[in-house]
């Protein structure tokens, strides 16, 4: 089957979009590339297609655990083997994954880079016939992108385990400094590079500085039909801002990383087929969430990067129809950005007592917890030990950065067990013990395959079978755990946060100085060329594709200031035509200011009124008192 006709089988398309061919043609010469498609612009299938053309399995390095598992889900549905290994995972269930790769039919390995540089995964992974390794958010390799991920300074270390097989580095925002850091950083040989524009030619950027946001926000929901996301700062605004809006009939609902997993996704779902009309969300909201009708993205708030805000104002017009993407700021959020990360920016001694705490918090003695994962509340972290959020986050960043733990984001992890006994030893186990013996039969016959692998189990749909209560599923399942029967990991809803040494005290702890000071720099160029965006009166597309590095672009003529120097080119064209009226009217006799006003066809009364008084201030008219002449 060649690349065309896979193209068709599985994601019904005919023809490929701009780039995808000569990225794929390239992957499949063996090069290692480089691609930077923004987004929307199918980055995913240039790698998924090359990799099903040949044998063997493809490696896909991505952050983002629900990008992981949305992608993973998606090549399910079209009948392709692929896997994720993420944190909170039992070391046995990541053996038994790891071996379905090695010997099984598995196309696709998702991994996270701190999972695929652990010495597990590393040790396995020789063993494994790569055909591909694929690097998704690649950006994050960089100290000078917007998102940089400390564990992807290590990925370069996969050349010394499968040398020859090549890479492709994926990306959708990078300026031209941050791209040529990743291929030195990921030590890409010779590589491809493809840049796709970032001009989005259907897409109008609209900045509206005005201290009323929620009256503005009406006015653009009334006149832009269609769906359309909001993007607020805060847990509490989403919530806030949808009762707003359904206070004024329009059909909202809110979305942040917080909420129940089952909720999440049936409120994702309900925007995804229309049912909701508006998103207000947080940014844990849209990434691999591809609906291409998506009318209008409003911010309510300055985002932290222009990275950001691109990638998520990007997330409109995906049909190629025009769209709309509103920035609404004003002076205090101006200030609030700049104070927000002054003040909020960790020394030394905070750091270390951040990790001081996280030591009590879990209760974990000095030279212990070593690879160990710990579900990871930040609110209650914060909480307990009088911390703030913002300087705990970037804190987290810098202890990551500099080798002492790893955090992933919040992520859903369904219950999963597995039969740790021969069926022989269980069958003996029911008899003896028969009050275990309904539910094991249960389990045994709803969720196949537990005696060779974790299978994820829903404990609420047992206690229904059973008619008992699910928390007397969970004891009796802990039990079962505890006699050594199954292995059970019950379900989380939370980030995971993993000891990458053991624990160290404050003496000997050694924080990079240098690199806090870096990040300072950085973070404080990306607020600037935040708030030049906003503030600046040029062409707002311009301002975007200089920033990533595609000077002297043409204006978009949609943007607000585009729209804006029109119509007062158009207004200046209007003001020439009635002066000149007004003029030649004149050089054939004096008239009084009614018969001019009458005379003259172009424009409304007024503007002909003030147009006469400008060509009278000017002097190239005279009156009398009565009657106007040259």
């Amino acid at each position: 089957m060649n690349k065309t006709e896979l193209l068709k089988q599985y994601w019904g398309f005919d023809t490929f979009r701009p780039l995808q061919e000569d990225i794929i043609d390239a992957v499949l010469n063996g090069q290692d590339a480089l691609a930077l498609l923004p987004t929307g612009g199918g980055k995913s299938l240039c790698f998924q297609l090359p990799a099903l053309l040949q044998e063997g399995i493809c490696i896909v390095v991505s952050p983002l655990i629900a990008l992981m598992k949305d992608q993973v889900e998606n090549l399910k549905a079209k009948g392709i083997q692929a896997i994720a290994i993420y944190a909170g995972m039992g070391k046995r269930e990541i053996d038994i994954l790891l071996d379905n790769c090695i010997y099984g039919n598995i196309k696709f390995l998702y991994l996270s880079p701190e999972r695929l540089l652990s010495p597990l995964v590393k040790e396995r992974l020789a063993y494994m016939k790569v055909n591909l390794f694929a690097i998704d958010e690649a950006h994050c390799i960089s100290q000078w992108g917007y998102d940089f991920r400390p564990p992807y300074l290590l990925l370069k270390d996969l050349r010394e385990i499968h040398p020859e097989v090549p890479i492709i580095a994926l990306t959708a925002t990078a300026t031209k400094f941050v791209r040529q850091d990743i291929v030195e950083k990921l030590e890409l040989k010779a590589p491809k590079i493809f840049v796709k524009s970032f001009a989005r030619r259907n897409l109008s950027y609209v900045v509206m500085d005005l201290e009323d946001k929620y009256g503005k926000l009406l006015d653009v929901l009334k006149n832009v039909k269609g769906s359309g996301l909001i993007y607020v700062r805060n847990r509490r605004e989403t919530t806030e801002v949808a009762l707003f809006l359904k206070r004024n009939r329009i059909a909202a609902d809110f979305y942040h990383a917080g909420l129940e997993k089952n909720e999440r996704s049936l409120k994702q779902e309900s925007w995804k087929q229309n049912k909701i009309r508006v998103m207000v969300a947080t940014n844990a909201f849209g990434m691999g969430i591809d609906k291409p009708d998506v009318r209008f993205v409003i911010h309510l708030d300055l985002p932290e990067s222009l990275e950001a805000y691109y990638q998520e104002a990007g997330r409109a017009g995906r049909d190629e129809l025009k769209a709309f993407a509103v920035l609404l700021a004003n002076k205090s959020d101006r200030l609030a950005l700049e104070v927000k990360y002054k003040d909020n920016f960790p020394n030394v001694e905070e750091i270390k007592k951040t990790y001081h705490y996280l030591g009590s918090y879990y209760q974990l003695a000095y030279g212990a917890g070593q690879g160990i994962s710990f579900p990871f509340d930040l609110a209650d972290f914060c909480k307990r030990f009088k911390l703030s959020v913002l300087k705990t986050i970037a804190a987290l960043k810098f202890l990551e950065h500099d080798g002492y733990l790893t955090l992933s984001e919040n992520i859903f992890l369904q219950s999963r067990l597995m039969f740790m006994q021969s069926h022989e030893d269980v069958y003996r186990f029911q008899i003896e013990n028969s009050g275990y013996d309904a539910l094991i039969k249960t389990v045994l016959r709803a969720y196949g395959g537990s005696f060779d692998q974790y299978v994820k189990v829903n404990e609420n749909e047992i206690a229904g079978r059973l008619k008992i209560s699910y928390q007397t599923v969970v004891d009796m399942l802990r039990k079962l755990e505890a006699q050594e029967i199954i292995s059970y990991l019950p379900q989380t809803d939370k980030p995971q946060l993993q000891f990458v040494v053991p624990r160290v005290d404050q003496l000997h702890m050694d924080i990079d100085v240098r690199y806090i000071e870096l990040r300072k720099k950085i973070q404080e160029e990306q607020v600037a060329a935040v708030l030049a965006y906003a503030a600046t009166p040029i062409c707002r597309s311009i301002q975007l594709l200089a920033y990533f590095d595609e000077p002297a672009a043409d204006k978009c003529g949609l943007c607000d200031i585009c729209v804006a120097e029109k119509k007062q080119a158009d207004l200046d064209e209007l003001d020439e035509k009635v002066s000149f009226e007004i003029a030649t009217l004149l050089q054939s006799a004096p008239h009084t200011l009614d018969e001019l006003v009458l005379a003259v066809k172009t424009g409304t009364e007024v503007q002909r009124v003030a147009q006469l008084r400008l060509l009278l201030d000017a002097g190239k008219i005279k009156t009398d008192g009565k009657n106007y002449y040259l």
